[in-house]
């Protein structure tokens, strides 16, 4: 099955069952990323935040989870041919496939946007995957890869908008219900939107979610703000890993039920928050990333009694000589 992320269907939420069956296919696999506990200056005084490293999982990013549980899935199903799987992606997503594609010992074509940062591509070339450069955003992409599956016959993967894909992005939140033990407050990036619909099925109904996007790259915020999706222009530092033109259908099903708050943060303030993950703790991420640790270092977002702070740091694909 074809999917364009500019096409619009209906979808549902991605549930919390899908989630645990998730987890199920892909638990054996992926690592289990640690909580950082660390203190960050705000101006309101210090606060404590829980940083779930999901940046040191293989692939260097969530991405992997939602592409090993699909592929699991289509093999189960048959529907993984020896054309292997092919996906548009700024980087990550296209990592995270190439890496599943690796362990399931199939094929993995990949469409990026001639922007795709060079530490990115690089990692692909290192996994195995067939590059293809085409076109100055996801969107174009997206749309050559839809041709290219046919003429393929690859199983085509979307970044953030398949039900299998963003049910493994949530196993995030199974582990920190077992890793954290109050309340979560989440602060998680938002591209496309399939890692915050994920940990929206995954988390408890007591745990709040925030998005976070760049205000150049704010494709849920505008959505929200208009009651539905809609097409946005990109500027922003961070578009390379939040580079969506557009909301995802199974991220607008998860927050217009209200399961999703939204915040948008300047380049600027993701520019510093990146450099203080690097300063403090020395961590290093990509700018999307850092977006959501932006909102703390403000003071935009602040902790409140008897729940934790958590702040998913999702992506490293970078490189460490722009951290100047």
């Amino acid at each position: 099955m074809s999917f364009h992320p500019d096409t619009p269907y209906e979808a549902a939420a991605v549930d919390r069952p899908a989630v645990i069956d998730a987890a199920r296919h892909i638990a054996p696999i992926v690592r289990r990323t640690p909580v950082l506990t660390a203190t960050v200056p705000t101006p309101n005084g210090p606060i404590e935040v829980a940083f779930k490293l999901e940046h040191v999982q293989h692939g260097g990013s969530f991405k992997v989870r939602g592409s090993l549980n699909a592929l699991g899935h289509a093999r189960e199903s048959g529907t993984l041919t020896d054309a292997g799987v092919l996906i548009a992606s700024g980087g990550n997503a296209a990592i995270g496939a190439a890496w599943a594609a690796r362990y399931w010992d199939t094929p993995c074509t990949v469409v990026v946007p001639e922007s795709a940062p060079p530490a990115k591509l690089e990692r692909l070339q290192r996994l195995g995957a067939t590059v293809h450069r085409v076109g100055s955003s996801y969107a174009e992409a997206a749309a050559h890869a839809a041709t290219l599956a046919g003429e393929l016959g690859a199983l085509q993967l979307h970044a953030y908008d398949l039900p299998h894909i963003v049910a493994g992005a949530g196993t995030i939140a199974l582990e920190l219900s077992e890793q954290l033990y109050t309340p979560l407050d989440y602060l998680v990036a938002v591209g496309g939107g399939g890692l915050v619909a994920g940990i929206a099925a995954g988390a408890h109904d007591t745990d709040l979610i925030r998005g976070v996007e760049p205000v150049g790259a704010a494709a849920l915020h505008r959505a929200l703000a208009a009651g539905t999706p809609i097409d946005i222009e990109l500027d922003s530092i961070a578009a390379d890993s939040l580079g969506a033109t557009r909301i995802g259908n199974l991220a607008w099903a998860a927050a217009s039920t209200g399961r999703i708050d939204s915040l948008v943060v300047d380049d600027t303030s993701i520019v510093e928050a990146r450099r203080w993950l690097w300063d403090e703790l020395r961590i290093v991420v990509e700018h999307g990333t850092a977006a959501a640790l932006a909102p703390v270092l403000t003071g935009a977002v602040t902790a409140t009694a008897g729940r934790t702070l958590c702040v998913v740091l999702c992506g490293a694909n970078t490189a460490v000589s722009d951290l100047g």
